[in-house]
């Protein structure tokens, strides 16, 4: 894997602009570092931060109507005249909702129950009614994308089919998709996505699988195992980053120097000056130590997510109730949550978080991530001699 660096300007310290990599090749940026289209962390500000540090910032577009993402493309183009990226689930109860009518009235019912048993900290009445359907956004926020000729698609918690793929190649833009599993990254390249990023379990956020799977199912591959799987499989055809578990230049040196292109991150992302995470919720990051937990939970959204650990984790996983499909869940707890944000109560918030977190000790800006990422591993890869006749794993 070629490797190629130069030295960056100034900021505080020396930093690097330049680690080349196949990434930074196919996506036309210079530091092999994306950042992840995250729900309510990713804005415009955000993206920007990074792109204009050389990697590639990613706006989350999920659950957004139409006017929003082309208002956040057109801002992050004001901000910005660097690649970036825009991110879709295309789960397939996201893309196809099942509809509410054909949901058992008992499964409604088990989960309004569970939350029940919260509403009365914040003063919200009991309910036990169908939760409305949820907006169908995803195809009118692709062709958005499509018309506004966005520079890279990020798809994420599902795999995008092979019209999708031709039809972002065809207003020039690349293709990056987020897989779970090898046979995942042999599919995605097979339709002619342009980057592969492989998930391990060590991750925060949601588990890119594109269908609901059992809980033993998604907890499982590191992202070491995982790097290696999706390497022998497609790491001849594309690019493969990593992603879980990612917070720092050694990280991205040892993805390197096992044959990776490069690292996409997101908990080190929410905790940057940025973010859009509320401050609450950086300042959880922040506290984590040694002794903080991190837990995979299907509670708050109804797909499985890496989170901090709270009484509502602890209490839905006791209550062994299964969420309702698609989005919906996230629509049935909709006032709980948005009242436990606006009160602060953080056992009723879902902090998403990776293994990793307790290494995330300062509140920095987004720029100075990428760049203090570069400037260390660059430093980590020249002591071991890439390219010479040895290298150990730098982790």
């Amino acid at each position: 894997m070629p490797i190629d660096s130069a030295r960056g300007h100034v900021l505080g310290f020396v930093v690097v602009t330049r680690l080349s990599t196949t990434l930074t090749d196919a996506l036309a940026i210079d530091a092999p570092i994306l950042q992840s289209g995250m729900g309510g962390v990713a804005g415009p500000d955000l993206v920007a931060a990074v792109s204009n540090a050389r990697g590639l910032g990613i706006l989350a577009a999920l659950r957004l109507p139409p006017d929003q993402v082309r208002a956040g493309i057109r801002r992050v183009r004001e901000l910005t005249d660097r690649p970036f990226g825009v991110n879709l689930w295309l789960h397939d109860d996201v893309v196809h909702e099942p509809p509410v009518a054909d949901i058992p009235v008992d499964s409604i019912r088990s989960v309004q129950r569970v939350l029940n048993e919260f509403r009365p900290r914040h003063d919200l009445p009991s309910r036990l009614d169908s939760p409305p359907p949820s907006p169908d956004l995803v195809a009118a926020a692709l062709e958005v994308m499509i018309e506004e000729r966005i520079p890279v698609f990020s798809a994420a918690i599902g795999l995008p089919d092979h019209e999708l793929v031709d039809r972002f190649h065809r207003v020039g833009s690349s293709v990056v998709a987020m897989v779970a599993s090898g046979p995942d990254a042999a599919e995605v390249v097979d339709r002619g996505v342009d980057v592969v990023v492989a998930q391990g379990a060590e991750a925060g956020g949601h588990r890119s699988f594109g269908q609901k799977l059992e809980r033993g199912m998604v907890e499982g591959t590191t992202v070491d195992a995982l790097l290696i799987e999706v390497l022998d499989v497609v790491g001849a055809r594309v690019p493969v980053a990593a992603a879980g578990g990612i917070v720092d230049g050694h990280d991205l040196a040892g993805v390197l120097v096992a044959g990776g292109a490069g690292v996409l991150l997101g908990t080190r992302f929410v905790a940057t000056f940025e973010s859009m995470a509320s401050d609450l919720w950086k300042q959880r990051l922040l506290a984590a130590g040694p002794t903080t937990s991190t837990t995979i939970t299907d509670a708050f959204t109804g797909q499985w997510a890496r989170v901090l650990g709270t009484d509502f984790t602890e209490r839905w996983t006791a209550a062994d109730v299964r969420p309702l499909p698609g989005l919906l869940h996230a629509t049935m707890g909709a006032d709980l949550f948005a009242a436990a944000k606006r009160s602060g109560d953080d056992q009723l918030q879902p902090f998403y978080a990776g293994t990793a977190v307790e290494r995330i000790t300062a509140l920095c800006g987004a720029d100075e991530v990428v760049h203090s990422m570069v400037d260390v591993a660059r430093s980590a890869l020249s002591a071991r001699r890439v390219g010479g006749t040895e290298v150990t794993d730098l982790r």
